[in-house]
């Protein structure tokens, strides 16, 4: 747990940049304004971690999921923000899959690369031991002569 208050609120610079991408150009805040909408995200956060964590414990889990998240929105009132955050959540699934979908293709490509590689020098190893066998053939037979 945070050892004061201020340690809970989000990054200043972050928000700043949130509201900057949000307001045209030409739009300019107040640093005063910048620091009360700071806060105000700090709390929002704040409070829908508490009311997510109030349903994750609700169904006897420690753990917070999306749906927690979204339930705690409807909890809240905040029944405006359900929709846009379930087809986030969607979004995020489906990208973490593809994430994953694409680690696994690229794992198995490095080990069929490195399979073949290393089938590749044990051919080479092989025509190495024929060459030395030859070698000895002719290296015997000439002796021998």
């Amino acid at each position: 747990m945070a050892e004061k208050p201020e340690d809970l609120n989000l990054p200043a610079s972050i928000v700043s940049k949130i509201i900057k991408d949000c307001l045209p150009p030409n739009c300019k805040v107040a640093k005063e304004a910048s620091a009360a909408i700071t806060k105000a995200a700090s709390v929002f956060v704040l409070y829908t971690t508490s009311s997510a964590n109030s349903v994750a414990q609700k169904n006897n889990r420690k753990t917070i999921t999306g749906p927690d998240v979204i339930t705690a929105m409807s909890d809240m009132e905040f029944d405006k923000f359900v929709r846009p955050l379930e087809n986030s959540l969607a979004l995020w699934k489906k990208n973490q899959q593809e994430k994953k979908e694409s680690a696994a293709k690229r794992k198995a490509e490095a080990e069929a690369k490195k399979e073949a590689a290393l089938a590749g020098e044990a051919s080479k190893s092989d025509e190495v031991v024929e060459v030395d066998a030859e070698k000895e053939k002719e290296d015997g037979t000439e002796e021998e002569s």
